[in-house]
């Protein structure tokens, strides 16, 4: 009983009993172990001086603060990154700095999109600006037409003949050519004998001769240039100028026939006016003056391109070449390039026709001419007929 009472005493004490005191009662029932430590009051203490605050003979572990932790890494990290940041400013190459001393230190202000459009604007250019002013006093200023959405090759598309890939480029250089190739319009004033009558009657006799002979289209055209041309170089007198014309028409015949007439042929035709000695002797005077000259641009080549963008029948095609040659009967027609003879030509067939309109923007596209330009080209050519 006394056992009892001690452990009874030492529990509301709270402290702990020895082993020794035990009797049975504590060997049959464990009661837990409880620690209670007084609560001291908290005062100021000088660290590692004072360590009264020990407990079981421990000194207790400080718990850090977590968030003061979070801080110190963040900040910790930040440290870091700017000292990476500063070390690879530090390796950086320096990039060299170029001063520009000019002009064009104002162009590279602008952006890229202004700079594309300035690259493509025009160039207004001396000549240019003259061609503009001379035009606009003449009254025949218009505006560039689009490329038609037709095509006039397509039905050609097959046709190797018809060399549809380059026929735009080879018209193009017909055109760049046309003015250097044309014999001068005012070569009659050095003819002593000669005159423009002399020169519409020998026309109009073999344009008849070219037909009876059944000689191709371009056969007519060639022979008139080559009269045109010597003539602009040789002073011939007024019984030799058939000959010319007959050595002229031979002479295109053998360029352009696939079977050329003979020699007796023309003579037969020109009532034996002349002997086969003069017209060979003509002909090679002739080949020597134009240096062999013979592939230009005439104006039948232009005809065929023409009334194909024209989109004309049979009738039209007729009365076209009715005024090309009607064309080239009249000398005043020389002061016209082939291109525009041809292209006046075409107009004036569809006016007599009626037909509307008079000049589509399909013609105006592949001829490279306003109505406008043509009306005075189309007056020379129909005075004959008024």
């Amino acid at each position: 009983m006394e056992s009892r009472r001690k452990a009874g005493a030492g529990a509301g004490t709270g402290v702990v009993p020895s082993q020794e005191y035990k009797g049975d009662a504590a060997k049959l029932v464990r009661r837990p172990k409880t620690t209670m430590v007084a609560q001291q009051p908290a005062r100021i203490r000088r660290a590692l001086a004072d360590v009264s605050n020990l407990v079981n003979g421990r000194a207790a572990v400080p718990v850090p603060n977590r968030q003061k932790a979070q801080n110190a890494v963040v900040v910790a990290a930040d440290k870091c990154r700017k000292a990476i940041k500063q070390r690879n400013e530090n390796n950086k190459v320096q990039p060299e700095v170029i001063v520009i001393i000019s002009s064009e230190c104002e162009k590279e202000k602008k952006n890229p999109l202004q700079r594309a459009v300035s690259r493509r604007a025009p160039i207004q250019t001396l000549t240019s600006i003259l061609t503009k002013c001379s035009r606009a006093s003449d009254g025949v200023i218009t505006t560039p037409k689009k490329a038609p959405t037709y095509d006039i090759d397509v039905c050609d598309a097959h046709n190797e003949l018809a060399v549809v890939d380059y026929v735009e480029d080879i018209y193009k250089f017909y055109k760049s050519t046309e003015s250097t190739c044309r014999p001068p319009c005012s070569y009659m004033s050095l003819q002593a004998e000669i005159n423009e009558r002399m020169r519409a009657i020998l026309t109009d006799w073999l344009i008849e001769v070219h037909y009876r002979l059944m000689l191709m289209p371009e056969t007519l055209y060639l022979t008139i240039y080559i009269i045109d041309q010597y003539l602009s170089m040789v002073s011939v007198p007024r019984k030799e100028l058939q000959l010319v014309g007959v050595s002229a028409m031979l002479i295109a015949c053998k360029y352009e026939e696939t079977w050329a007439p003979l020699v007796k042929d023309f003579l037969c035709i020109s009532d034996n006016s002349f002997s086969r000695q003069q017209v060979l002797c003509t002909e090679k005077s002739i080949l020597n003056k134009l240096q062999w000259n013979l592939t230009v641009p005439t104006m039948y080549m232009f005809i065929v391109r023409y009334l194909k963008a024209a989109l004309g029948d049979k009738e039209l095609e007729n009365m076209t070449f009715f005024y090309a040659e009607l064309a080239l009967v009249q000398y005043s027609m020389l002061v016209y390039t082939p291109s525009v003879t041809a292209a006046a030509a075409v107009y004036a067939a569809r006016c007599t026709l009626g037909l509307f309109p008079l000049w589509s923007d399909l013609l105006e596209y592949h001829t490279g001419l306003a109505e406008p330009q043509l009306l005075y080209a189309v007056f020379f050519m129909t005075q004959s007929c008024l």
